[in-house]
């Protein structure tokens, strides 16, 4: 792919970066050889290659949701020193 002058105006103006005449100069051929390397990949061969979109595979970590029993307010507040009925007792927030 050929890099001109007027398409790098317009994608510099798609990304709304305001580009001066050196600037533009500066990265064209910069802009250029990037393409070229890319244009490279094109002649690898993948046939058999999975796509791989993760270095690491992303597996599920989260166990089964299985209902269990719940615990008793007598075991919940068992060793709890500040409690007012059923409920966990705080110091006063002004």
């Amino acid at each position: 792919m050929t890099l001109t002058p007027d398409l790098l105006k317009k994608i510099a103006a798609n990304a709304r970066l305001h580009l001066t005449e050196q600037e533009l100069q500066d990265f064209l051929p910069q802009l250029q050889e990037i393409l070229t390397t890319f244009e490279k990949l094109k002649e690898v061969n993948t046939e058999n290659v999975k796509p791989s979109f993760q270095p690491i595979e992303v597996k599920d970590v989260f166990r089964e949701d299985t209902p269990r029993p719940c615990l008793s307010s007598d075991e919940v507040f068992r060793n709890v020193k500040n409690k007012q009925g059923n409920y966990f007792k705080g110091p006063k927030a002004v």
